[in-house]
């Protein structure tokens, strides 16, 4: 959707230079995405295709299209190779724009970052990857951002919730991973988490552990009362819970021989008092909760690498949608923050241009079936005038 120099080294930004490197970038300008993303072929699954284009409502039709889900309840997988590199030193940012037009009710819209030992032919949801980033809705339950990365073998989910949008406007998501195991994650250029890496992801066993050799004393009271124990049970506290309703009467009509010996309903007793409990008092003896004292976990080797991705050369689409419609454009991996940050800062006025199209949109149509109604009702008007008048001439004849 916006167009910017994709493999310069050196960008002029607000009169000042960066340097960086720009590892990917696509903004699908034209039909010539096709030679390059590769389409799964993975045996099992049922394939929607993309297709380019700027969506019913947009901004500028010319950069704002993107790649756009066309079939319902489908699994979409693509995915494109680039030259190989690693964010050792640096920062990593990933960064793409999702745009839900049709107002998705289940369905992902995230990106995957693989090493280049990635069959793209074979694509699917089990392949390894290296990040998972990006939205994912499904009902009122779940609209949420992952981050995802790979560790060791496993894949590792951020412990915090992070709210993704649910409009049908194009949104920016970027994720910035720094080479000190920082991290942030914005939604159209505005920061909505940030933290450190070892903190919210289980990377690494926690530092410490509840030391196994220690167990609360036998003499530890935690009770903050007791009962009195010179509180007595008042002699007339047991009563019973339902008694016979002493207001009822036997029926007049009510015949022993034949309808059995009567009994009065059962009715709650106003006098159950319930079980009876005594009053409590301060425990002289009360030494508060026990904590059970922690110890240093064996099993703990910090990692001052965690950021670290050794090799990354494919981006993909993994993904399920019930309703397709979501078009995906601006795909950046970069090592500059500024960049990124540039390449957003126009999503404010794309999203106006779309709101004010589709404002547009929706009022030509609500003013078309205004019109289909008033018609509707004029020609059913004009039947009952008909009618009218053939009853009339009928009359007439009949005289």
């Amino acid at each position: 959707m916006f167009q910017f120099a994709a493999f310069s080294l050196c960008l002029l930004i607000g009169g000042s230079v960066s340097f960086g490197s720009v590892y990917f970038e696509d903004n699908f300008v034209d039909d010539s995405w096709k030679d390059s993303w590769v389409y799964s072929s993975h045996p099992g699954k049922e394939f929607g295709k993309f297709f380019l284009s700027a969506g019913k409502f947009y901004n500028d039709e010319s950069s704002d299209k993107g790649v756009q889900t066309s079939q319902d309840a489908r699994f979409y997988a693509i995915s494109r190779k680039f030259e190989s590199f690693s964010n050792e030193g640096k920062s990593l940012v990933v960064q793409f724009s999702v745009k839900h037009e049709q107002n998705i009710d289940c369905g992902g819209g995230y990106v995957k970052l693989f090493d280049c030992t990635l069959d793209q032919s074979d694509m699917h949801g089990e392949s390894p990857y290296e990040i998972m980033f990006g939205p994912d809705i499904c009902g009122p339950g779940t609209k949420k951002v992952h981050a995802i990365f790979s560790y060791k073998g496993k894949n590792h989910l951020i412990k915090k919730d992070i709210r993704c949008k649910d409009d049908v406007y194009t949104h920016f998501y970027t994720l910035i991973v720094k080479s000190d195991n920082t991290y942030e994650v914005l939604i159209d250029n505005e920061k909505v988490e940030s933290g450190n890496l070892e903190d919210d992801w289980d990377f690494l066993p926690p530092k410490k552990i509840k030391d196994p050799a220690a167990k609360k004393p036998d003499n530890w009271d935690d009770r903050p009362t007791i009962p009195d124990p010179e509180d007595k049970k008042p002699e007339d506290w047991d009563k019973p819970e339902h008694i016979p309703d002493p207001d009822a009467t036997k029926p007049e009509d009510w015949d022993d021989e034949m309808d059995g010996e009567w009994e009065p309903p059962i009715v709650d007793n106003p006098e159950f008092k319930g079980e009876w409990q005594p009053r409590q008092l301060d425990n002289p003896n009360y030494k508060g909760p026990w904590e059970h004292p922690e110890i240093e976990n064996p099993e703990y080797t910090p990692d001052d690498k965690l950021y670290l991705r050794k090799e990354i050369c494919i981006i993909g689409f993994d993904l399920w949608q019930v309703k397709s419609g979501t078009i995906f454009d601006n795909i950046l991996i970069t090592d500059d923050i500024e960049l990124a940050s540039k390449v957003a800062s126009n999503v404010k006025n794309t999203q106006n241009g779309e709101k004010n199209m589709k404002e547009a949109q929706d009022e030509e149509q609500r003013r078309k079936d205004e019109e289909e109604s008033k018609k509707g009702l004029d020609q059913e008007d004009e039947s009952k005038d008909d009618l009218l008048e053939s009853d009339s001439s009928n009359e007439h004849d009949e005289l």
